[in-house]
């Protein structure tokens, strides 16, 4: 059993910097990931407080009859 222990620590001792870069591969690809999808959400919050925002804003048009200066322009024109 215990030369079953000092085989395995061999291994390991063997196959660090593999087993160091493995995991520190692992590490990074999960911080990436984490951002992602922190940012993810962080701009579908950000959206749909914009939509909700544009969605909720009052709209007011105001129509003008622009009849009357039409007129006036086609009387100052002279021939």
């Amino acid at each position: 059993m215990s030369q079953e222990k000092v085989d395995r620590y061999k291994e390991q001792k063997k196959n660090r910097k593999k087993i160091m870069k493995q995991e520190k591969c692992k590490r990074y690809l999960g911080y990436t990931a984490t951002v992602v999808v922190i940012a993810l959400i962080i701009g579908w919050a950000g959206f749909s407080i914009y939509k909700n925002h544009e969605a909720n804003k009052p709209v007011s048009y105001t129509e003008v009859d622009l009849s009357a200066l039409t007129d006036y322009y086609s009387n100052l024109q002279v021939d």
